[in-house]
């Protein structure tokens, strides 16, 4: 399944391997996932959301919740392919971003929040490096009284564990309590500068570039 994720991400120009790049986060890395060379293609998109809704098929769903902008998309496709398979509705909503005191943090507005009370919740996120944003998205699904059961990624680039996100433990189907309960479709390498591989090959590609391109949220 990784391979045909791998070749479907390829096959929109949405993969990009075998290359030195700095994501926005000041990690680097040989690899990425472009989600916006993704988005515009909706069947490949709804193939990708497809392999996150079978993974969590058994799990009960009534919302999906995603980070505003890339996690957007994913949560009406997740929720979508989760409704199709469950024969009833599964409800999309996103967590907006805010500031408190300074401080980042991600809440619930237009109505969203009355949404989660008592429901079990899907957060869903492109790409993770350090799982800050998919954990405010769960702090802030908590908050409103929404019962968080998993996460689901496009990738986990930077091997992100539940604690990170304060997500729940795996279902008891997938390995051990402490790992991400997500579906890693791609787990793609990363470093800090500080670990940077010497004689790793490829142009270096600089935050801004990525940022423009949409490689990286974190």
């Amino acid at each position: 399944m990784q391979t045909d994720i791998f070749n479907l991400l390829a096959s929109v120009g949405a993969l990009i391997t075998n290359d030195h790049l700095v994501y926005t986060s000041g990690r680097h890395g040989s690899s990425y996932v472009n989600k916006d060379a993704l988005y515009p293609h909706t069947a490949a998109t709804r193939a990708v959301c497809g392999v996150i809704a079978q993974f969590y098929a058994q799990a009960n769903i009534e919302v999906v919740a995603g980070p505003t902008v890339g996690g957007v998309i994913l949560a009406q496709w997740t929720a979508h392919q989760l409704s199709e398979l469950n024969s009833r509705e599964v409800l999309a909503i996103y967590a907006e971003e805010s500031s408190v005191d300074g401080e980042k943090q991600r809440v619930l507005r237009r109505g969203y929040d009355s949404l989660v009370v008592g429901r079990r919740v899907l957060v869903v996120e492109d790409i993770l490096t350090t799982g800050g944003s998919a954990r405010l998205v769960v702090e802030a699904i908590t908050a409103a009284g929404g019962i968080v059961v998993g996460v689901g990624a496009l990738c986990n680039r930077g091997a992100v564990t539940a604690l990170q996100v304060g997500a729940p433990p795996l279902l008891p189907d997938r390995g051990t309590p402490g790992e991400l309960r997500s579906r890693d479709m791609s787990t793609l390498r990363g470093w800090c500068a500080s670990q940077y591989p010497s004689g790793e090959g490829g142009s270096v590609r600089g935050r801004a570039a990525l940022s423009r391109t949409g490689a990286c949220c974190e």
